[in-house]
């Protein structure tokens, strides 16, 4: 056990992601289990700058592992994009006694912790987000509970296309990643799936599917498209001008950020805060916990933002293969 760790933060930064609350409980009753004091720190890095912090103890995470989005809040700062602000947040954590940090959250959230390390603050970040994008992690908190609103909200679409022999074409978080988008539309029988990863022409990847799928007598197409690539309502409007046939766009938004977390949420948010503090009970910083071979592991956080993560093209091949 590092002799100098005895009391560590906790922050969430970045969007909300469902499973939050469990990474913050296991870091608190972890902690607290090997006699850390831990202090939440309300509002991301805004927070850890303007010292909005309050001690937490095992009962004040009671009754929020069900509960998504983050009960201390997030935020994006900018001014912890400039050096004077993450050397002010150092002189605020010295303030508050705070010896080690874990953050939660995507990979902006990841630099911040970088340079906190670096202004000599040890720090252990780990993947909070629905994108999936962490390019260190199979695996990121949020993404099933995510995957499963959208799964709910496709389903709901599909009942009032078929009875009305629409084309719905219906866009979906991930920002710049496709994750979301292929493994949703996958999961809903999809005709297309769009994501930012693959070049696609509208007529060869988005009217001919729909078309064809129509002659063999199917009555209605779900098109889902990656926020990355967008436009969905002028591309409903685009689809009912070419082939007849009405069509609706629906942009999910924030309902998929939001929700009780899956078990599987969950579990992987409760073993990532575990590591985390034990990490920095070893006197370990500047790491990423993360899931590789589907194991919960650590990464160096330079190491981590360097790797590049794949969107699987054997799950587009598949896609196209089951809209036939």
């Amino acid at each position: 056990m590092a002799k100098n760790m005895k009391t560590i933060g906790v922050l969430t930064s970045g969007g909300d992601a469902p499973g939050m609350n469990a990474a913050i409980r296991a870091v608190v009753r972890v902690g607290s289990y090997h006699g850390l004091k831990v202090m939440g720190i309300k509002r991301g890095y805004n927070g850890l700058i303007n010292g909005e912090m309050v001690q937490l103890e095992p009962r004040d995470v009671s009754e929020i592992l069900q509960r998504g989005g983050t009960m201390l809040q997030t935020a994006r700062c900018l001014e912890f994009k400039e050096e004077a602000g993450v050397k002010k947040g150092v002189e605020i954590a010295k303030v508050f006694g705070l010896d080690g940090l874990v953050v939660i959250g995507g990979d902006g959230s990841f630099r911040g912790a970088k340079d906190l390390c670096a202004a000599g603050l040890p720090t252990i970040a780990l993947p909070g987000t629905i994108d999936n994008d962490i390019d260190c992690s199979e695996y990121t908190v949020g993404y099933d509970t995510c995957l499963n609103t959208v799964k709910d909200a496709v389903d709901k679409i599909r009942d009032t296309a078929t009875s009305h022999e629409r084309c719905s074409v219906i866009e979906v978080m991930g920002r710049a990643a496709g994750y979301i988008a292929i493994q949703a539309g996958i999961a809903c029988g999809a005709d297309v799936i769009l994501v930012p990863e693959n070049k696609w022409s509208f007529d060869e990847d988005v009217l001919r599917p729909i078309l064809e799928s129509k002659s063999r007598g199917k009555r209605h197409s779900i098109v889902v498209v990656a926020e990355g690539i967008g436009g969905v309502i002028e591309m409903a409007k685009e689809i009912e001008e070419k082939t007849g046939i009405e069509s609706r766009a629906t942009i999910l938004g924030h309902v998929q950020r939001g929700g009780s977390p899956t078990v599987q949420d969950r579990v992987t948010a409760s073993e990532m805060g575990a590591l985390a503090v034990e990490l920095l009970l070893a006197g370990k910083q500047n790491r990423i916990v993360c899931l590789r071979d589907n194991k919960v592991t650590d990464v160096d956080i330079e190491e981590g933002l360097a790797m590049k993560k794949e969107l699987p093209q054997r799950l587009v091949n598949l896609a196209k293969q089951l809209a036939i």
